[in-house]
Parts: structure tokens; C-alpha cells; sequence
């Protein structure tokens, strides 16, 4: 028997079963700052690159190479040729074997007696150039066994005044200097440091910071030191009175 209300409708009991609605689940919308975030950790750094590259010594050819790329944009074909230097004023390059006091002994091995017979002022006989103030101090002690009695300079800018330098140099003589090639520069210019007497340039090439960058890898010290090699280094060179190494 169907029973029915004054409505006209059926009972409670008698209504069909509910269906059972779907479910989603709503993902929370991503906010902008997480997404700057996760496009950032999706950028390559340089220091992960350098991570996975094999680190090679450096060869006169990279640096060849790396100044033909920088004056590629504001010199003609035939100043960027001016520019090559022969492969006579190279040194040989480090292998990856030395300490910089045997590589230094192995590019000049009569130091002793060029040392002893150099007495002009405001000069050095051989210049080692690195990034950083902190590098050029690390670089001083490493060098203990080669440079024996020769006097040596710091030629970097931390606490150190350019005016201070130039003075160290009218006031004696001087062997070997180490520093950064910004200070260096700076002391050509004021006429505190000349480069005529200069026998062997260093660079600390294959070296590699916190960030594995090396010396050339960094932009505002690759632009100082093409600008230094400007400064009478590329004439040396191709006279063939200075010599030039990669540590």
C-alpha cells in the first residue's frame, strides 16, 4: 500500500537513494614569489658548469684566443692580427704538477744571478699577477724557495694607499711584485712602477676561487687585464725582452 501526504508526495522512506558527487581534490594556486623561486633554482649558475667541466691547464692559446674574443667587437681584422703575439714569448705553461716556487724555478732558473745584477728603481724583474689581495698573499708564502733573499712587493689595494706603493719603489730596489692587475695599472699611470725593466709576467691561470671561477673568468678582471697588456706589456713582448708564463 502506497501511502501518501497532503502534498501529493512520497514519504521520506520511499525517496530514491542519493548519488555519490565526485570529489577533486583543488590544487592551491602557485604564488608568484614561488614561482620566481623555482624559475631561479631552474637557472645554470657558472659555478655549476665549472663543476662538471674538467679543469684543464691553461696554454698560451687560451689567452690568445680570449683576447682575440674581447677585441672582436671594437677592433678591424687587421688590429685584431697586431694583436697575436709570438709563440717565443710564452713560457711553458704549468701542467698541474708544480708549486708555483718549482714552476718558477723551471722558467727561470738563473733567478739568482739576474736577481743580483738588477738595481734600477721604480721597477721589477718579474710580476705575478692574480685576482685578489687575499690570492697575492697566499701566493707570497707559497714562493718561499724560490725568491731566497729578493725583495717583494704587495701590489694590491686592500689597505694599502697607491701613494704608499710608489713611494716602497722610489725608495729601493725590487725584485718581485704580486698583485692584482687594477693596482698595477694604476701605479704605470701615476709613473711609479716602469715596465721596461720587467723580465717575466705570471699569471696565476689555473687557480680557481669559491665559485671555481678563474682569474680570466671573471669579467671586470679579464677587462683589467687586457687593459694592463695594453700598457707597454704587448710591445715588450714582441721585442722579446719579456716572457710570459701561466701558472
Amino acid at each position: 500500500m502506497i501511502l501518501e501526504t497532503s502534498g501529493g508526495r512520497t514519504s521520506p522512506q520511499e525517496q530514491p537513494a542519493a548519488q555519490p558527487k565526485e570529489c577533486f581534490l583543488i590544487q592551491p594556486k602557485e604564488t608568484k614569489e614561488g614561482a620566481t623561486k623555482t624559475r631561479r633554482r631552474r637557472k645554470k649558475k657558472i659555478t655549476d658548469v665549472l663543476a662538471k667541466s674538467e679543469p684543464k691547464p691553461g696554454t698560451p692559446e687560451d689567452l690568445q684566443k680570449l683576447m682575440k674574443d674581447y677585441y672582436s667587437t671594437n677592433r678591424s681584422v687587421i688590429e685584431l692580427e697586431e694583436l697575436n703575439l709570438p709563440d717565443s714569448c710564452f713560457l711553458k705553461a704549468n701542467d698541474s704538477t708544480h708549486s708555483l716556487s718549482s714552476y718558477l724555478k723551471e722558467i727561470c732558473p738563473k733567478w739568482v744571478k739576474l736577481r743580483k745584477n738588477h738595481n734600477e728603481k721604480k721597477s721589477v724583474l718579474m710580476l705575478i699577477i692574480c685576482s685578489s689581495a687575499v690570492r697575492a698573499l697566499e701566493l707570497i708564502r707559497s714562493m718561499t724557495a724560490f725568491r731566497g733573499d729578493s725583495k717583494v712587493i704587495k701590489l694590491f689595494a686592500k689597505h694599502i694607499k697607491v701613494q704608499e706603493q710608489v713611494k716602497l719603489l722610489e725608495k729601493r730596489v725590487v725584485h718581485l711584485g704580486v698583485g692584482t692587475p687594477g693596482r698595477i695599472k694604476e701605479l704605470i699611470k701615476q709613473g711609479g712602477l716602469n715596465l721596461n725593466p720587467l723580465k717575466f709576467l705570471v699569471f696565476d691561470w689555473n687557480w680557481r676561487d669559491q665559485k671555481l671561477r678563474r682569474m680570466m673568468d671573471i669579467p671586470e678582471i679579464r677587462k683589467e687585464v687586457f687593459e694592463l697588456l695594453e700598457m707597454g706589456v704587448l710591445s715588450l713582448c714582441k721585442s722579446e725582452s719579456l716572457k710570459l708564463g701561466l701558472f
